[in-house]
């Protein structure tokens, strides 16, 4: 009881005496709380795919077989002919629009008329018959069964596009929304032979899933079919929804270190905030250890404080992730989709574990910010409580050492920089980032005493820009504890600005260089679906014909791709018309003659594949790889290494009539066309589009697919903005905050000059002058780290995550328009604890001592 009295009297009664101080630095740590909490609860509900939620549709299997380009329908029946007692399930898998609506769905087709109704896992939502007339059985070739998300009734009729084509079908039914599969509210299922036709798919499977008898060996079963199945594979069931997550899983992590920068900046300012309470109440410290109080009691108040902010700090920053969240799931969704997954974002939610985490990041960071001045509070002895300036100096003695230790840490970080990574996380590449965080944390006492040296010297010997600026400068070095660690925290959101805006215009540019390449057509024809990562809708076989007659047309190249699977992780596999590719686009390799290795891809068992699928699978050329093409397993050479930026999954890649020999009739999903010299895009465009007249198809020119790309680029990499925003934003707060407490703990010093004759403009003056040195010297110490942490990233980081080579780029007009904005905020910070400094009352403020 005692002891809260204690904690009362020495902590919070201050604390409520300085009530704008004590909000910003809670505020502070909320943002922090807030953007780790945000990005992992839309991390959560973006990452859902259709995939993983359609798993409900089929029960509980056990096993799935596939192959590239579908499983022969044959395999089934030789399946159904083994002694083993298999539960099968064939299934087909695709997306479709809804017209007029636009919304994208995932399309299934399951086998009704075999298994119709079974075990109630489809069923209309209203009885068409009764017990005395038997209900009539659906037009297996024209029926869907539709999700209750879609809005439907059984006798409507739904619009669909599929690929290209668009027909109406009849509603015989609305699936059960019972499920907890948030995706089947969107979704469609028809009879798997209509689901065959209109995909285009006849005489093929994509799936085949497997349910095996109770308490059986799924291992000894893989193997078993493996065997007695060549040329297929097979797999535990869900494993392409695993594969998805491992792929995910890199993204969602580079997003979170993204978001612990904010975190980190919001530790510094809680130890900047504990420090200067330390020091402004060491003379307590010193008087309440004379009494009585012991060292444990000291380090449990200041510990006690510490906890407030953080207490504060998760309680206000729960809801405000949530809604950080709502709005970061709609750009972390889209990107999803344009990179891996088709993605039905879910409900964002604030559950057990979301506040779990919350409050465990608010107090952990708040404590273990506050441990180091804590120590120090409770290693006060009552004889030194009089000596304020001890702490100061040996900041000053000691910044040499800690220079020293900078200097280590980052020749640690050079040498974590070039180890490989762990799998498929770039762990030691994150630990040189960590590395030099601290090292540049602790190299900043000895910038802030050489800096302000410096600017001193410069402004003594200028003489006439008064004596604030000098002032401000000598004030910035005698208080170097405090003031590196104010520095410090702006430096780190400045670098994290700098640094993620670097990597993200030298991948820009990289990615425009290199479309500039890759897009040599002049029009580019595909279905027209909403885009992403894993949809591969086709056109009908004679458009490449159709097309080709155009006036205008010189000629016409088919593209074919699907999505596979290669040692467990996603890949497209691609199939390119060379005859073309080899007449217009000057594809990029890493190493050999790009006319030669297109020469021996033609209508050959050989593939080329992108940069980042040969860094994920430690491919070269001259290696092999093993493709299931419809029932075959086929040896494929690798001949070369490309540079690709349209996929972080990997590009595999071979003529199309080396497909065409495993996969007859297979249609294309994309068309580049190149004009007869002289023709006008326009124009053709216009004849091309009335050739294909019924057909829902889109074409676009060079520049225009280029500006699609570009946007879907910015609008993949603006979550990295909106942290970037976020973590300036904590440090701008931190700033005010921190420089109100640095006014708070100066009063003696101000009130003396308002005695010697400074005016309260002149005080105002000091506050913003020691502000813009501040500012000016973490923008530079940031932009400098941010340069380094930016290497790591671009050469470290993103090769080893995604497997691309980007050049480096300097965004000159950006880092200026960034660096300029937070040199303004950081001035505008200090107006509030100017215009108290220049408040105070002189003769209370001397009479406090």
């Amino acid at each position: 009881m005692a002891f809260l009295r204690f904690c009362r009297a020495f902590l919070l009664r201050p604390l409520a005496q300085e009530p704008v101080r004590a909000l910003l630095t809670a505020l502070a740590v909320a943002m922090g709380v807030a953007v780790v909490l945000a990005i992992e609860m839309a991390g959560r509900a973006a990452a859902g795919s259709f995939h993983a939620s359609l798993e409900s549709l089929v029960g509980n299997e056990d096993l799935e077989i596939t192959a590239l380009g579908g499983v022969p329908e044959d395999v089934y029946a030789r399946l159904a002919t083994l002694p083993y007692p298999l539960h099968l399930t064939a299934r087909m898998e695709d997306f479709a629009v809804v017209r007029p609506r636009g919304e994208v769905v995932s399309l299934i087709g399951l086998d009704l008329i075999g298994v119709a109704f079974e075990a109630g896992t489809i069923r209309p939502s209203q009885q068409t018959g009764s017990p005395d007339r038997p209900r009539e059985l659906p037009d297996w070739n024209s029926s869907v069964w539709a999700g209750p998300g879609l809005e439907v009734h059984s006798g409507d009729f739904l619009r669909l596009q599929i690929n290209d084509s668009e027909a109406s079908y009849r509603v015989a039914g609305v699936l059960p929304g019972d499920s907890d599969a948030a995706q089947l509210q969107r979704t469609v299922v028809m009879d798997i032979g209509l689901a065959q036709r209109v995909l285009r798919r006849e005489g093929r499977i994509d799936r085949i899933l497997v349910r095996l008898p109770p308490r059986s060996d799924a291992a000894r079963y893989e193997a078993l079919l493996s065997a007695q199945l060549p040329g297929v594979r097979v797999s535990r069931s869900g494993a392409r929804t695993d594969e998805n997550r491992k792929m995910l899983a890199a993204f969602r992590w580079n997003l979170r270190l993204l978001s612990y920068i904010a975190l980190i900046v919001g530790s510094f300012l809680i130890y900047n905030t504990i420090s200067v309470s330390v020091v402004r109440r060491r003379r307590e410290i010193g008087v309440l250890r004379a009494v009585g109080a012991s060292r444990t009691q000291v380090l449990a108040a200041f510990l006690g404080e510490a906890a407030f902010f953080g207490l504060i700090g998760a309680i206000a920053g729960i809801p405000l992730a949530r809604a950080m969240a709502a709005a970061a799931v709609r750009l972390l969704g889209a990107t999803v989709e344009s990179l891996y997954v088709s993605s039905a974002p879910s409900p964002v939610a604030i559950t057990s574990t979301i506040a779990a985490l919350g409050f465990g990041i608010g107090l952990g960071v708040a404590l273990l910010s506050a441990l180091a001045p804590a120590l120090e509070a409770a290693r006060v002895a009552p004889v030194e409580a009089m000596d304020r300036g001890a702490r100061e100096f040996q900041a000053r003695v000691h910044k040499g050492r800690d220079a020293a230790l900078a200097a280590v840490l980052g020749i640690a970080a050079l040498g974590a920089s070039l180890l490989p990574p762990v799998g498929t996380t770039p762990v030691f590449g994150y630990v040189a980032a960590l590395l030099l965080i601290t090292a540049a944390t602790l190299l900043m006492p000895a910038a802030v005493a050489g800096s302000m040296a410096a600017a001193g010297a410069l402004l003594k010997r200028a003489g006439k820009q008064g004596p604030e600026a000098l002032l401000a400068s000598r004030s910035l070095a005698a208080s170097l504890r405090r003031t590196a660690a104010l520095a410090a925290a702006l430096a780190t959101a400045v670098a994290m600005m700098a640094s993620v805006g670097i990597m993200v215009s030298s991948f820009r540019r990289t990615v425009v260089d290199w479309m500039y390449q890759e897009l040599p057509a002049d029009l580019y024809l595909s279905p027209a679906v909403p885009p992403a990562a894993d949809r591969h809708p086709t056109l009908d076989p004679d458009v490449p014909q159709i097309v080709a007659r155009v006036p205008g047309v010189a000629a016409v190249g088919s593209f074919r791709s699907f999505s596979t699977s290669y040692q467990g992780l996603p890949a497209t596999l691609g199939a390119s018309d060379l005859s073309v590719v080899a007449r217009a686009s000057r594809l990029e390799f890493l190493t050999g003659d790009r006319a030669q290795i297109l020469a021996q891809l033609a209508g050959n068992d050989a593939v080329v594949v992108s940069e980042p699928f040969a860094n994920k699978h430690h491919l070269r050329p001259g290696d092999s790889i093993s493709l299931p093409l419809a029932g075959h397993s086929v040896p494929f050479r690798v001949l070369g290494v490309f540079y690709d930026y349209g996929s972080e999954a990997g590009l595999i890649l071979l003529d199309y009539a080396t497909l065409s020999r495993y996969l007859p009739e297979t249609p294309p999903t994309n068309l580049g066309i190149l004009l007869a010299p002289g023709a006008d895009p326009e124009s053709t465009r216009q004849k091309i589009v009335g050739a294909l007249a019924g057909r829902r198809v889109s074409i676009f020119s060079n520049r225009a697919i280029r500006g699609q790309a570009i946007r879907i680029f910015d609008r993949t990499f603006a979550i990295t903005y909106a942290l970037e925003a976020v973590a300036i934003l904590v440090a701008i707060v931190g700033i005010a905050g921190a420089l109100l407490a640095v006014v708070i703990d100066r009063r003696r010093e101000l009130g003396l000059l308002r005695f010697l004759g400074a005016s309260q403009p002149q005080v105002r003056r000091l506050i913003v002058c020691e502000a813009g040195l501040l500012g000016l010297l973490a923008n530079l110490a940031g932009l400098a780290l941010g340069v380094l942490l930016s290497l790591i990233l671009i050469f470290v980081i993103n090769k080893q995550s995604f497997g691309w080579t980007v050049r480096f780029h300097w965004p000159v007009a950006l880092l200026a328009g960034g660096l300029g904005g937070v040199y303004l905020a950081t001035l505008l910070a200090a107006l509030y604890p100017a215009r108290v400094a220049a408040r105070l009352i002189p003769i209370e403020v001397v009479h406090e001592e």
